[in-house]
């Protein structure tokens, strides 16, 4: 199956990886450290604050719309996994397909069943003789 990915798609892929990268933290501490060795030349004055404000600020404004898509597609992709892993397993209930399309009430119902059933559990294995 080939994929087809659409521009910015490519680019938040792209710079999410390289965001996360080791040689990205470096440089981003590279840039702190110059602008606070500069600190001195500027009289630390209010456009040299100015300046590393602005540009951290406009970052991560835009990473955060970079990271939410990647993290989108991720999501996605690892539900659509777990779709099938639990359409293929016999024993499992088919109605647990697409549990994030239910609404909050419906998953605290889940989530309350399957507390009772790890209770239950608990309560046989703590009853096994040792």
């Amino acid at each position: 199956m080939k994929t087809q990915h659409s521009p910015f798609n490519k680019i938040a892929r792209s710079v999410a990886k390289f965001s996360g990268h080791p040689v990205c933290f470096v440089g981003a501490l590279a840039v702190i450290v110059l602008w606070a060795i500069s600190g001195p030349v500027f009289g630390f004055n209010d456009t040299w604050q100015l300046v590393i404000n602005t540009g951290t600020t406009i970052i991560t404004f835009l990473m955060v719309f970079l990271i939410q898509s990647t993290q989108n597609s991720d999501t996605e992709a690892m539900q659509i996994k777990l779709d099938e892993l639990i359409r293929a397993i016999e024993p499992a209930r088919n109605r647990m397909l697409s549990l994030e399309e239910l609404d909050q009430d419906e998953l605290d119902a889940l989530r309350k069943e399957f507390d009772i059933l790890a209770d239950k559990a608990r309560q046989a294995e703590n009853a096994k003789p040792s």
